[in-house]
């Protein structure tokens, strides 16, 4: 247990029987009536983000949640098997649970596993990874100066869009957080 004297950015609190990351909080003293705290809480599952005010003072519920830096080994039907690197445990991660995730992993890769008493929360990955281009149209000749773009199918199978001068067997560096084209490797 905590107050809400000593919520921190980052802070994963259990409320109602869900947990919310805390994006932002803010103390407020008006100058009648008691001191409250704002707060931004972002659900940790569904990403729903709301806004909550409490008492200053009152007593929360934090969670332990525990980031762990692993490796992604295979995928094992809908589920992915990852291995913690200091102690080579392996756990297996549901699909619903990694999401969008998997448009951008390949097998050795690494990445951040948050896990709740057991249960892995979510998969962190960093902001941009490097990814082979397996299949994609040629472009057109008189069109390489233009800003168009075309569909391009990545190794992990995920389809993104890419500037026309882009050829099979290219490396790109995509934006896991938005699946953009940040440019070539």
């Amino acid at each position: 247990m905590a107050t809400t004297n000593d919520l921190k950015n980052g802070t994963v609190l259990n409320l109602d029987g869900q947990l919310w990351t805390v994006i932002e909080f803010q103390h407020v003293k008006p100058g009648k009536g008691g001191a409250f705290v704002r707060t931004k809480l972002k659900n940790v599952l569904t990403g729903k983000v709301v806004d909550r005010t409490f008492n200053a003072g009152t007593k929360i519920e934090t969670a332990n949640v525990d980031k762990r830096e692993m490796q992604y080994l295979y995928s094992d039907g809908d589920d992915f098997v990852f291995m913690d690197s200091t102690d080579y445990d392996q756990i297996t991660v549901p699909g619903v649970t990694v999401g969008d995730a998997a448009h951008y992993m390949l097998e050795n890769q690494q990445a951040m596993v948050a896990i709740h008493d057991g249960t892995p929360l979510y998969i962190e990955l960093p902001a941009s990874v490097v990814l082979q281009i397996t299949y994609t149209e040629p472009g057109l000749q008189g069109d390489r100066s233009s800003a168009g773009t075309k569909a391009a199918t990545l190794e992990t199978g995920f389809e993104i869009q890419v500037p026309l001068f882009v050829e099979n067997g290219t490396k790109v560096k995509v934006d896991t957080r938005t699946g953009e084209y940040l440019g070539r490797q």
